[in-house]
């Protein structure tokens, strides 16, 4: 009698990314700053596998790199980050890389396993160790911060934006409750959480300054300048200070119920993807970046 595993008829899953570049994420560091650059300008720096595993590759780089005090985070171009990448020649889901979890290999796994294990490792797994990064982080947000781009923000300590810069989660257009890092009801009054989601609305700068998101707004030819401004201040403080400090805000954050919270809405998160796979209408409730962005035009919201 052969027994065979329900993912061998997966193992041929197909892998058709092109990727526009071999340094999706560009990192310099100086006088005890470490940036960290997101490089995919001419895709709003949507965020795919390799970008993540770059971001991961660099924030080790410079939690190792003993002279680095603080972290920045940015992105190339017009816009932070677009979010998750759903729809460029990059897009890898099906790429199989070096992870950096214990979660198995998710390219060869059949039906809902297959998203249920990436996002373990790429998604939600990444974004809480680099919120845990022993270094303080900041986030210089110009333009589009959206859906997955959000993420890459909150598990920044600080948030500097530009006057014309907004945050936006409207994936619940797919039917999925919020993107996979889950800190909304944390970064926002539990009342505005909900009108953020049920609405997927653009919040600009100033209001996400007024709930408590951001922590400066500042006009954008004078982001990089107050960023950096900020950061140097940072680095002058004792290295275990700041790693201590940082620690004990985050432990506050998980007695405040974050990582429950998180733990929760994953749960969910992967009930709607595996729904709308029984519905026959893919993983994204039927969307894709296309029909994402012709429908944020069309409710005003973009």
């Amino acid at each position: 009698m052969n027994h065979t595993d329900p993912g061998d008829a997966f193992v041929q899953r197909q892998d058709n990314a092109v990727y526009e570049t071999d340094a999706p994420v560009l990192y310099q560091a100086a006088e005890g700053v470490a940036t960290l650059t997101m490089n995919r300008p001419d895709f709003n720096n949507a965020q795919n596998s390799q970008m993540t595993y770059a971001l991961d590759a660099g924030f080790r780089r410079a939690v190792d790199d003993d002279s680095v005090k603080v972290i920045v985070l940015r992105g190339a171009g017009k816009h932070f980050s677009a979010g998750h990448d759903i729809g460029t020649p990059g897009r890898d889901i099906n790429k199989p890389f070096e992870r950096e979890s214990l979660w198995w290999d998710h390219t060869n796994k059949p039906g809902a396993e297959q998203l249920f294990a990436r996002e373990q490792e790429v998604y939600l797994g990444m974004c809480r160790r680099w919120h845990d990064i022993p270094k303080p982080t900041i986030a210089m947000v110009q333009g589009a911060c959206v859906a997955g781009g959000l993420m890459l923000a909150w598990v920044c300590d600080l948030i500097v934006a530009s006057e014309d810069a907004f945050f936006q989660d409207p994936v619940v257009r797919m039917g999925i409750p919020g993107v996979e890092y889950f800190a909304h009801v944390h970064e926002l009054n539990p009342r505005i959480a909900k009108e953020f989601l049920f609405l997927g609305e653009r919040m600009k700068a100033d209001r996400a300054y007024m709930m408590g998101m951001v922590n400066r707004v500042v006009p954008r030819d004078e982001l990089e300048a107050q960023t950096y401004d900020i950061a140097a201040r940072i680095a002058k403080q004792p290295r275990l200070g700041l790693a201590l400090t940082k620690t004990v805000v985050n432990r506050v954050e998980e007695l405040q119920g974050l990582r429950s919270t998180m733990d929760m809405a994953f749960g969910y998160h992967h009930f709607a993807h595996a729904h709308s796979q029984v519905l026959g209408a893919g993983q994204l409730g039927g969307h894709d970046a296309k029909s994402m962005v012709q429908a944020n035009k069309k409710d005003g919201s973009a």
